[in-house]
């Protein structure tokens, strides 16, 4: 009889052994699949959010800057960076793009991007040269603004690529460019580079 009541016991308590085990293994999973969603989330919140590149000009180096407040007409030569800056985890190839400079919203010359590609967390730069030239404008404002000393141009350009994230998504994105720059008749120099 006491064999038989052992016997009742073990496989009662096998069983309650076989339960545990049981809750232990949903609860070990229950915690995976958090843990799994919180990575996920992170993951989608940092890494694989897609932000657009920035597009800029980098420090202008002024080569020649003539200028005639009679006539009135400009011209200059000067190198600079456009810089396309990629902040996100995968590499952004971007297609050919120009940059025009304009004279109060008249262009005054232009300079091609290359098609290229910025690499991931990094700044691709081109060195480019600029010849700009007030020949084709007939606006009457270039003596009195030649006049003051400071000429001031705009250079504005768009970009369209793509953004490579984990060799499997692609997202198209397009980078801008507003930049404001002054430069110093009298001295022959840049006085303020600004972009947006």
């Amino acid at each position: 009889m006491a064999w038989k009541q052992n016997d009742a016991e073990s496989l009662q308590s096998a069983d309650e052994l076989k339960r545990q085990k049981r809750i232990k293994l949903a609860i070990y999973i229950g915690i995976f699949i958090v843990f799994q969603i919180i990575v996920i989330t992170a993951m989608s919140l940092t890494v694989m959010k897609v932000k657009t590149p920035k597009l800029r000009l980098g420090n202008i180096n002024v080569q020649e800057l003539n200028s005639t407040p009679t006539t009135p007409s400009f011209d200059t030569k000067f190198t600079t960076q456009i810089r396309v800056k990629n902040t996100n985890f995968g590499p952004y190839k971007f297609d050919e793009g120009t940059v025009t400079f304009l004279y109060q919203g008249a262009t005054v010359g232009q300079v091609s991007i290359p098609k290229s590609k910025a690499g991931m967390l990094s700044t691709k730069k081109i060195d480019v040269e600029v010849s700009l030239s007030s020949s084709a404008l007939s606006s009457s404002n270039i003596g009195n603004e030649l006049s003051s000393g400071v000429l001031t141009l705009n250079g504005a350009a768009r970009l369209t690529g793509k953004v490579e994230l984990m060799f499997i998504m692609k997202k198209k994105k397009a980078s801008t460019m507003n930049c404001t720059i002054a430069f110093a008749l009298s001295s022959k120099t840049l006085k303020s580079l600004q972009c947006k």
